[in-house]
């Protein structure tokens, strides 16, 4: 492998100086904050939508209208399982 030129070497010995951190002072830093932000902002907008579809839902069954009228009819049709009586 070549030799480091002179300007390269004073480079990474300032990067080296940036590189140093303070055991007893670590941060998030900016990128820390930028993910926080952006998970927020995530969560609130899946609140927002949750709330919006929450406020469609009727919560009223209607009577089914085939089952009604039959009087005996298994509800099968619907889509929906009946328990069986043993």
């Amino acid at each position: 492998m070549p030799d480091m030129s002179a300007s390269a070497s004073l480079a990474m010995t300032h990067l080296v100086t940036l590189a140093e951190i303070d055991e007893d002072k670590v941060t998030p830093g900016v990128l820390g904050f930028i993910v926080f932000a952006v998970m927020a902002l995530a969560v609130w907008g899946l609140m927002k939508s949750m709330n919006r579809h929450m406020g469609r839902v009727d919560f009223k069954e209607s009577p089914d209208a085939e089952a009604g009228a039959s009087g005996t009819g298994t509800g099968k049709s619907s889509g929906r399982a009946e328990p069986q009586q043993g």
